[in-house]
């Protein structure tokens, strides 16, 4: 039986491989796609998993929007990263489909209600439209499978030195998804650079032989940019696929059960995930957080996976 998702994310570059992945594996069943205001608007976001969906020529996909701002803070968006469109760097044509009229968290509710304890949440942005379900259909809650989000840093962030974007971007979603109890899956950034996209790779998606690769390996090679010019590092972390690869091959992986909390008050600290890495506060686990990641195995199956799509 295939693990029902639905992703919510907000494409950015990441994302939209994230995206690929999860229209393309076949054990995967993408209930749709959700969206929120992230690495770029919410309207952008919406536009470009429509993009992509019809780039890669699937139909049966719907994209429901969500939250157009966090719950407290300011809107902080990622333009360094993946410009002002959040798919800068390729030339992707217009989708032919609109959105749903549907909000994102009612879709959530709809999904969960119809297969109870069945369908998994996969998260490559912002906390928000999950908390947002989480507040207003807590009845709903226990009956989630389960939670993986590309979020945090342990060691470092990427925004701040502590902080990683999509937690930075709304720490209350994340203070209050953490309290939920579901089982729950953390990427953090520790785990993510270990899956970075070079040159190499690029190329060995443009030799795939798909004519919709083409503008994804050209998204790519701005990402690799971006990152270069930014972090001054060489290759791109790919963040959000990581979470759909965990639903993928578990084994790729290693991981520690952690008590991890998100600060909310400090100056410097903001938007940090404190993980009880040594279990010094003597509180129970709250989630698993990856650790580590077979590198060659994830882009096998990257690769693997980016041509499935019309076969």
């Amino acid at each position: 039986m295939r693990e029902k998702i639905i992703l919510d994310c907000d494409p950015g570059h990441d994302d939209a491989v994230a995206i690929i992945l999860a229209v393309a594996d076949e054990k995967l069943e993408l209930l749709g796609i959700t969206t929120v205001v992230g690495n770029t608007s919410l309207e952008n976001a919406t536009n470009n998993a429509l993009r992509i969906l019809n780039l890669v020529g699937v139909k049966d996909v719907e994209v429901y929007p969500g939250a157009d701002r966090p719950l407290v803070r300011d809107t902080v968006l990622a333009p360094k990263i993946h410009g002002y469109s959040g798919l800068e760097g390729a030339e992707i044509p217009e989708p032919h489909k609109k959105p749903s009229t549907k909000h994102a968290i009612d879709f959530m509710a709809e999904m969960i209600e119809k297969h109870p304890n069945e369908v998994t949440i996969v998260t490559t942005g912002p906390l928000t439209n999950f908390a947002l379900f989480a507040l207003k259909y807590p009845h709903l809650v226990g009956k989630i499978k389960s939670h993986v989000m590309m979020a945090g840093g342990i060691a470092f962030g990427n925004v701040t030195p502590v902080a990683e974007f999509n937690v930075f971007a709304d720490p209350e979603a994340m203070s209050v998804v953490l309290g939920l109890d579901i089982p729950k899956v953390m990427a953090p950034l520790d785990l993510t650079h270990q899956a970075v996209v070079d040159h190499e790779i690029v190329n060995k998606i443009r030799n795939l032989g798909k004519e919709y690769l083409k503008p994804i390996a050209d998204l790519l090679e701005f990402f690799i940019g971006a990152y270069k010019r930014y972090f001054g590092i060489d290759g791109a972390p790919l963040h959000d696929p990581c979470a759909v690869m965990y639903l993928i091959d578990r084994d790729m992986f290693e991981w520690e059960e952690m008590y991890v909390q998100v600060e909310l008050k400090g100056e410097l600290t903001y938007g940090q995930t404190v993980a009880d890495i040594w279990h010094l506060g003597g509180k129970d686990p709250n989630l698993r957080v990856l650790k580590k990641i077979d590198s060659k195995r994830f882009f096998e199956r990257l690769l693997d996976d980016l041509q499935k799509i019309g076969t």
